[in-house]
């Protein structure tokens, strides 16, 4: 079903869906719904109702659903609140989760299954967060594409938008989704979650006015359809320059070429041209965000040469000149950040601590997919000498660990005793040695990423 109703956005652009809600309670999207409300990591965690879905019995799972399905059917459906949870950002400050109950969860689940293939046909290329089958690897790729060569896109434009879940307007929002849906019903359970409100820490209940809840299922969709303004905005700009022809003729008169690469509400616009048209995006970019509600923040919208280099989505991006046998080359090079860097080491150094774990089994269990995982996402870039680093700093906070837990023995001790050729392992589980992971590059797709309702990527 989700593959015809793909095919069918994509063939009819201008086509709008009138009859759609008897899918969303259909019990075939609801099953699929419950997996994944079940199987996500917020599965453990619970809403205002206090039901955490990991824990909700198979038995009860049919007449649950059956229930469910006969109060959307009927129109009862009602969601509640969802439950406030503060946590830490990198900058110290806190960012505000919301958390629906069981119920409301599954909906939103069921709602997106059909909601996703509709709007994935008007979703532009540049656009890689929370969307099928794209990740954070794509925008970088395309950003390193496109700051090399002759292509030489030198003048990027940070931009961060100001607590963007929070301030989407509603109204701009629900107009942009009556541009696909016009099933009344379907509109007026999406307006019934976006106005549920907010059950605060401290046990007040807020009114949502603005903003989708950060932490629902349905809510990066959402913010999706709100943030394509921007892509198509940039794309209206890159294809009114032509092919890549006249492109270059426009280049060469003293033009400028723009490119947009935006991982949900991240994004940076890459700029080949004047610096003074680089500097305009700031009224530009502030102007096409504005109907929807939302601003740029200030103090974090920078405009920034490649040589000097940026961070985005956790990587470092920059240019850097060097000496080749064919003399002066300039090449951009990818690697973590030094705030990437800080984060792994910070939750290596938590593993880590003296009565963190009780035997160093435990240990490794906790330590190694940690470690794995975040060489995994930066294995395609210029990372070989940060993982050596990163093994180097976690063999020694265990090295540690072990100190702490025999104190009596000094450290030549422990090691001979506890790592016989310098080999970490407790019941046949080894210490994951992060060098050992492949660095190559990643293949930048461009427009040939295919989503999951087509047979073949799309041109």
């Amino acid at each position: 079903m989700q593959t015809k109703l793909h095919r069918w956005a994509t063939a009819d652009p201008g086509c709008r869906f009138d009859d759609v809600f008897n899918l969303v309670y259909d019990p075939a999207f609801l099953l699929a719904a419950w997996d994944r409300v079940r199987g996500n990591k917020g599965g453990r965690t619970a809403g205002v109702d206090g039901v955490v879905p990991r824990y909700v019995p198979a038995e009860d799972v049919t007449e649950m659903l059956a229930e469910l399905r006969q109060q959307v059917k009927s129109g009862q459906f009602t969601p509640l609140p969802v439950r406030e949870r503060r946590i830490p950002k990198a900058n110290g400050k806190t960012r505000s989760l919301g958390i629906p109950t069981m119920t409301d969860r599954i909906i939103q689940a069921s709602l997106k299954l059909v909601l996703e293939p509709i709007f994935e046909a008007n979703f532009q290329p540049c656009s890689y967060g929370f969307r099928p089958r794209r990740r954070a690897q794509d925008a970088i790729a395309e950003i390193h594409y496109f700051t090399t060569g002759n292509r030489c896109y030198e003048w990027v434009f940070e931009g961060d938008i100001k607590a963007c879940f929070d301030e989407i307007d509603h109204t701009a929002l629900m107009a942009r989704v009556r541009h696909r849906i016009v099933d009344k019903r379907v509109l007026a359970l999406i307006r019934s979650f976006l106005k549920s409100g907010i059950l605060s820490e401290d046990g007040l209940h807020r009114g949502t006015r603005t903003g989708t809840p950060q932490g629902g299922i349905l809510s990066p969709l959402l913010a999706n359809i709100a943030l394509s303004v921007l892509d198509e905005h940039f794309t209206t700009k890159w294809e009114a320059l032509g092919p890549e022809w006249t492109r270059a003729k426009h280049l060469r008169a003293g033009g400028a070429a723009m490119k947009l690469i935006r991982y949900a509400d991240d994004f940076v616009v890459l700029v080949r041209g004047p610096r003074e048209d680089a500097e305009a995006l700031f009224g530009e970019v502030a102007t096409v965000l504005a109907p929807m509600g939302l601003r740029l923040s200030e103090e974090k919208t920078h405009l920034t040469h490649i040589d000097d280099g940026f961070d985005f989505l956790g990587w470092r991006i920059q240019r850097r000149t060097w000496q080749g046998r064919g003399g002066t080359k300039r090449t951009v090079y990818t690697y973590p950040s030094k705030r990437s860097l800080a984060s792994i080491k910070e939750k290596i150094r938590v593993l880590t601590r003296r009565n963190a774990h009780r035997t160093l089994a435990d240990l490794l269990r906790r330590l190694n997919p940690a470690i794995r995982g975040w060489c995994t996402y930066f294995q395609h870039g210029v990372s070989k000498r940060t993982f050596s680093y990163v093994d180097h700093f976690a063999f020694w906070r265990i090295v540690g660990w072990l100190k702490k837990r025999h104190p009596k023995l000094n450290v030549h001790t422990v090691i001979r005793r506890y790592l016989p050729g310098w080999h970490i392992a407790a019941d046949g589980i080894e210490f994951f040695r992060a060098p050992t992971v492949p660095v190559t590059r990643y293949r930048y797709r461009g427009t040939r990423i295919p989503n999951p309702w087509t047979s073949t990527p799309a041109a």
